[in-house]
C-alpha cells in the first residue's frame, strides 16, 4: 500500500466512526441536533480560517527570524531552507476564538457550567502563551516542568467530580481478605481511605486525586513535546487522540452517562480542536512547509487535560496516551540524565539512502553497552519510541515512519476504547 493511501485510510477510519456516532446521536436525541450542528459548523469554520491564515502568518514569522532548519533534510537540496516555526500560534488562536463562541452558547444553556468554561479558557490560554514564548525565548526545562502544573490550577479550583477510584478486581485481595483489611491495605489506608463497605473496591483519594490531575496536565503538555521530531507527528498524534476522545464522548452521551453534560462540553472542545489541527496538519505533513513549535504541543496537551478533567474522565484519558506513556518510560534514563541526553534526539537522515535511521549520542566504548548495536561503538541509540521503531523495523522514509507511528497511535487508542468498554476489570 502506498504511503498516500495509507495516510488517507489512517484519518478516514476515525472520521467515519465519528460521523456515524453523530448521526446516531441526533436521531436518538433530537434535542441535541442544534447544539451538535453548531459545534460541527464551528469546527469546520476553524479548519477553513486556520488553513487560510497559516500561509499569511508564516511570512511574518520568517521576516522576524522565527524559523529553523529541518534537521531531517540534511544532505538534501533543501537542508538550508528556512522553515517558519511556532505556527501553532495560528490554530491555537483560532481555537480560542471558536471556543469562546461555542462557550457563549453552551453557558447560556448550562448556567452551572460557566465556571468550567472560564477555567478552560484560562488554562488553555496560559499554555498557549507559555508555548509561544518558549518558541521565541527558549525557556529552560525547569520552567517547562513547573508552569503546566500552575496552568491546571483553574481547572482544579472548579472541579466538582468524584475523587475516588475503582480498584481492579485482581488487586482487591491485596487490600481486604473477607471483611478484614490486610497489612498492605492498612498501609495504603495511611494515605487514602479504603472503603471497607465496598470490600476494597473503592479508594477515596481526596487531595491526592487533585495532585494526580495537576500532574496529568504536566504530563499531557510535555508528553507530546518529547514524542516529536519528524514532519507531521506532533499534529498527527494529536488528531488521532482527539478523534478517540470525541468517540468516547459521543458514546457516553448516547449511553446517557451520569456525566452527560461534561461529555457534551468535552465534545464541543474536541470538535473545534480537530478542525484547527487538521488544517495545521495539511501544512506540517511531509515535506513540512511550517513547524508547529512548542506552542502547539503545549496547547494540544492542555486541551486534552481540560477535556479529561472537566469532562470527568481523567483516568480514561490516559488510555489514549499509551504511545506517549511508553515513550516517556523509555526516555526516562535520558530525561533524568542517567544516560547522556543530547538536545535533539530525532532520527538521523541518511542522504545516500534517503531513509531515516536511529540517531545516537556520544559515549565511551565501555559505557551504555545495552544501547549499542555493536560492542565497541562510541555511540548509543537515543531512547525514544521513534528510534526504537527504526531499530525494530529497519530504516524507512520520513513519511512512512510518521504513518507507521500514527497507525500505532490509532491502534493504541482502539485498544484503550476496548479496555474502557469491553474488558471487565471492575465489576
Amino acid at each position: 500500500m502506498s504511503s498516500k493511501y495509507a495516510a488517507v485510510m489512517l484519518f478516514t477510519m476515525p472520521a467515519i466512526i465519528i460521523l456515524y456516532e453523530i448521526l446516531c446521536l441526533i436521531q436518538e436525541q433530537e434535542h441535541l441536533r442544534p447544539d451538535l450542528g453548531f459545534y460541527v459548523i464551528m469546527g469546520a469554520l476553524g479548519f477553513i480560517v486556520t488553513d487560510w491564515l497559516i500561509p499569511q502568518i508564516k511570512i511574518f514569522l520568517l521576516k522576524k527570524g522565527i524559523s529553523g532548519k529541518d534537521l531531517g533534510k540534511k544532505g538534501t537540496s533543501i537542508q538550508d531552507k528556512d522553515v517558519p516555526e511556532a505556527l501553532g500560534i495560528v490554530p491555537s488562536t483560532v481555537f480560542m476564538i471558536s471556543l469562546i463562541i461555542c462557550l457563549v452558547k453552551f453557558a447560556n444553556e448550562h448556567h452551572d457550567k460557566l465556571l468550567d468554561c472560564n477555567s478552560a479558557l484560562l488554562s488553555v490560554c496560559f499554555m498557549m502563551f507559555l508555548g509561544f514564548t518558549d518558541d521565541v525565548l527558549d525557556w529552560p526545562w525547569r520552567y517547562k516542568v513547573i508552569l503546566p502544573s500552575v496552568a491546571t490550577l483553574p481547572l482544579l479550583c472548579c472541579y466538582e467530580g468524584s475523587t475516588s477510584i475503582l480498584v481492579p478486581r485482581f488487586f482487591r485481595s491485596f487490600l481486604m481478605k473477607g471483611d478484614d483489611v490486610t497489612s498492605f491495605g492498612k498501609f495504603v489506608g495511611l494515605f487514602v481511605i479504603v472503603d471497607t463497605q465496598a470490600n476494597g473496591a473503592i479508594l477515596e483519594l481526596g487531595l491526592l486525586y487533585f495532585v494526580y490531575m495537576g500532574m496529568l496536565g504536566l504530563f499531557c503538555t510535555n508528553a507530546i513535546n518529547i514524542y516529536a521530531g519528524i514532519n507531521g507527528l506532533e499534529v498527527g498524534q494529536s488528531v488521532v487522540m482527539a478523534c478517540s476522545i470525541l468517540i468516547h464522548n459521543l458514546l457516553e452521551i448516547r449511553n446517557n452517562s451520569l456525566s452527560y453534560e461534561n461529555h457534551l462540553f468535552s465534545a464541543m472542545i474536541m470538535l473545534s480542536f480537530i478542525g484547527v489541527s487538521v488544517a495545521l496538519l495539511r501544512h506540517n505533513w511531509y515535506p513540512a512547509s511550517v513547524f508547529v513549535g512548542d506552542t502547539y504541543c503545549y496547547f494540544a496537551g492542555m486541551t486534552f487535560a481540560v477535556s479529561g478533567i472537566l469532562g470527568h474522565f481523567s483516568k480514561t484519558l490516559l488510555l489514549f496516551f499509551i504511545p506517549q506513556i511508553l515513550n516517556f518510560i523509555w526516555s526516562c534514563p535520558q530525561l533524568f540524565k542517567f544516560v547522556p541526553c543530547p538536545r535533539h534526539r530525532l532520527p538521523r537522515f541518511n542522504a545516500k539512502t534517503g531513509l531515516m535511521e536511529p540517531s545516537t549520542f556520544a559515549c565511551k566504548p565501555n559505557e551504555c553497552q545495552w544501547l549499542k548495536a555493536k560492542l565497541h561503538d562510541t555511540g548509543g541509540v537515543n531512547m525514544t519510541v521513534i528510534n526504537l521503531f527504526l531499530q525494530l523495523f529497519g530504516p524507512m522514509t520520513e513519511r512512512s515512519l510518521c504513518i507507521s507511528l500514527l497507525f500505532f497511535q490509532l491502534f493504541s487508542c482502539a485498544i484503550g476504547l476496548y479496555i474502557r468498554y469491553s474488558v471487565d476489570l471492575f465489576d
